[in-house]
């Protein structure tokens, strides 16, 4: 499937590809895992395929049997859930990719990856989180727990996309946040050596830095997952279904938080903690969707319904609008809104958009889209 938005660069469109088979492993009669996460360039106008990478260079072949007698496959998975990114000045394309789904671990999962932008050759890749391998079946009971890779990681992938920023005196670097609560800042010019590190969150399976961040020119701005979820009987006040196989409720207490790191050295500019969730029942502060900036203004969505507007300079909330409600639409559809999660908003002409509504993981459904002036119009 594809998660990220395409990247249109020179009259190509550069195509990430991610896949549900993490998720389909979950199944313990399920023959895990044959997906490899792929590159293709595209001719934009027409269509034609320029050429396909993937970012698992072996193909998976038979593993072992499982537990249960099914054949298991490898090595799979290294998804790219962003969308890539074009280096016009060194002829790259950057990704960043998930974890494996299965033994053995690829060299390059949990990684930036670096392809020739005309010809889709890897030029380099620096891993980040080793020995990787993980699907939902390793949260299963132990009885289940059939199709769990041996290596059982820590599933740290990224869903962020790599941001390229200047930092003065012709130095360069690549920036993304990992679902294990660290920021890399890596150079591009010297194979992705890294540059800096800096650990904002605890980080988890749906933790750390889930869907993007946003540069300026001094900072990068990141917003912070961390979302806790704990099992509870159908019908709890707050809980909703996961589509694992289980209700949960988000615990109000933990998660959330937006920080601005120094680009040039990742130090903490300033962080600005979620307002709170208070006691309400399936309320949590996580802030797992993309974050927008404009000068002098960042956005970042929460799981709470809320989307806030963050001084760019010190961090102080300028606004905060709560849209899980009922909203009277423009097309006369039923329409309300939920948790904000995944893409975030998109600024454009003065009217930011943004959707609310995201019903995974025990977050809150929602099917309407908003549009927000400044003139209040």
């Amino acid at each position: 499937m594809i998660t990220g938005a395409p990247a249109l660069a020179e009259g190509r469109l550069y195509v990430p590809t991610s896949s549900m088979e993490e998720v389909f492993a979950g199944n313990p009669t399920y023959e895990c895992c044959k997906f490899r996460g792929s590159i293709a360039a595209l001719a934009a106008a027409t269509g034609k395929v320029l050429w396909k990478s993937y970012t698992v260079a072996e193909e998976p072949r038979p593993i072992r049997k499982s537990k249960v007698g099914v054949q298991l496959w490898g090595p799979s998975g290294a998804g790219v859930w962003s969308s890539p990114t074009a280096d016009l000045k060194s002829r790259t394309l950057y990704v960043t990719t998930g974890d494996s789904y299965s033994d053995p671990a690829a060299p390059t999962s949990d990684s930036f990856l670096a392809f020739d932008l005309e010809t889709g050759k890897l030029k380099w890749s620096q891993q980040m989180t080793k020995g990787d391998a993980y699907n939902v079946n390793c949260g299963a009971p132990a009885e289940m727990r059939a199709n769990c890779p041996e290596a059982n990681g820590p599933d740290f992938d990224f869903g962020s996309s790599a941001i390229l920023v200047e930092l003065g005196k012709g130095r360069r670097a690549l920036i993304a946040g990992q679902k294990s609560g660290v920021v890399y800042a890596l150079d591009p010019d010297q194979q992705g050596a890294v540059l800096w590190q800096r650990r904002v969150g605890r980080g988890g399976p749906a933790g750390g830095v889930q869907w993007g961040s946003a540069a300026d020119e001094k900072n990068v701005y990141v917003a912070l997952s961390d979302v806790a979820m704990n099992p509870v009987p159908p019908g709890t006040p707050g809980a909703r279904d996961t589509a694992l196989g289980f209700a949960a409720q988000l615990d109000p207490k933990i998660g959330g938080g937006l920080f601005a790191l120094k680009l040039d050295t990742g130090e903490i500019a300033w962080q600005t903690p979620h307002p709170g969730c208070g006691d309400s029942p399936g309320c949590s502060p996580a802030q797992s969707a993309a974050v927008t900036a404009i000068p002098g203004v960042v956005f970042s969505g929460g799981l709470d319904g809320h989307l806030r507007a963050y001084s760019a300079e010190d961090g102080h909330i300028l606004w905060d609008v709560a849209t899980a409600k009922d909203f009277k639409t423009a097309n006369g559809v039923k329409a309300h809104g939920g948790a904000l999660d995944g893409p975030g908003a998109v600024i454009v002409g003065g009217t930011l958009f943004v959707n609310s509504g995201y019903a995974f993981l025990g977050a809150a459904p929602g099917n309407v889209l908003l549009a927000f002036s400044v003139d209040g119009k």
